[in-house]
């Protein structure tokens, strides 16, 4: 037995799904804006239904949709739907979002949806690869995908058309999230357990309690503060209680150095100007990223006024927490 060919013939196989895939990017247009605003506005349910194989795609598509906040679930197959599934779309008093798939958008088990759909006036997203197909002429929204070549003997066996429905499948999914201002906070919440949950950590899960001290302190006050603290650092507030600069070891280090009378110096002129601060709802591995570009090893983070200091966030935290 010949392993060579094998390999060859997955190499093929990849290869056929890459060119899929490069095809699909240049097919993304309006019809997608629409697609992502019609399921991030929807206000009911949104329920996706694949014929054949693309029916597995559609629970998996459902699913994460659900994940982001936009709440979907799978008919278990179009076939099915002309024989009482139908009954599981709401039409009243809010109507569901319908998002069949189907490669050549033609498929006879798509007409009962295809006409409860118009019956009931529901909005439809179509995605297929057959622009005069029954599918793509009667969606609402319609997203073409590119015709394919799939891979195999025959070409008849759905491989590169399945890896282009996913990558819209996927798409949609992380667009949805960006649409929805909460996409990400509901993915955080509902997935509590498990290495994921330790990317999802954010900034306001690992802060700790802020040290302020004021401008106008003088050092010796303030190096007091930071002894007894024990943070290594301290948040500097001018009158209108505004973050307004940093202090942190370092600083005082190269300050004791460069000055005889660092205790009666005020704060104000020692401090950083200009401290990095991140949202609260930045995710940690994000920070932990600025702050070893940046080569620091602590953010301050605050809610809506980067002004308005919530907390200081110590790269040591962050470390012990998503590794």
């Amino acid at each position: 037995m010949n392993n060579n060919k094998f390999q060859k013939t997955a190499k093929t196989t990849v290869d056929l799904q890459i060119l899929g895939l490069k095809k699909l990017k240049k097919y993304l247009g309006s019809s997608f804006n629409k697609a992502v605003k019609a399921i991030g506005e929807c206000q009911s349910k949104c329920v996706l239904v694949g014929v054949g194989k693309s029916g597995h795609l559609a629970n998996l598509i459902a699913s994460s949709l659900s994940s982001v906040g936009a709440s979907s679930f799978a008919l278990q197959s179009a076939a099915d739907a002309a024989h009482g599934d139908l009954g599981a779309i709401s039409t009243f008093p809010k109507k569901d979002l319908l998002i069949l798939i189907s490669n050549s958008g033609s498929s006879s088990e798509l007409n009962p949806i295809i006409s409860y759909s118009k019956k009931h006036n529901l909005t439809l997203i179509g995605i297929t690869s057959k622009k005069n197909s029954a599918l793509y002429k009667a969606a609402n929204i319609k997203i073409l995908l590119p015709e394919v070549k799939e891979a195999g003997e025959g070409a008849i066996v759905p491989s590169s058309s399945l890896i282009t429905q996913a990558s819209i499948g996927s798409a949609l999914v992380i667009a949805v999230m960006q649409y929805k201002k909460n996409g990400i906070k509901v993915f955080r919440k509902l997935h509590p357990g498990g290495t994921l949950s330790k990317k999802l950590l954010s900034s306001h899960d690992l802060m700790v309690q802020v040290p302020f001290v004021s401008e106008n302190y003088k050092m010796k006050k303030a190096l007091k503060i930071l002894s007894a603290k024990k943070l290594g650092l301290l948040v500097v507030r001018n009158s209108k209680k505004l973050t307004c600069g940093l202090i942190v070891d370092g600083d005082v280090k190269r300050a004791s150095q460069k000055y005889k009378n660092l205790h009666d110096l005020k704060v104000k002129n020692i401090m950083n100007k200009n401290p990095l601060s991140v949202n609260k709802d930045t995710l940690a591995v994000q920070c932990l990223n600025l702050m070893n570009k940046r080569r620091i090893t602590s953010l301050l983070v605050h809610d809506k006024n980067k002004k308005k200091t919530i907390g200081v966030l110590h790269m040591h935290k962050v470390l012990e927490n998503i590794q």
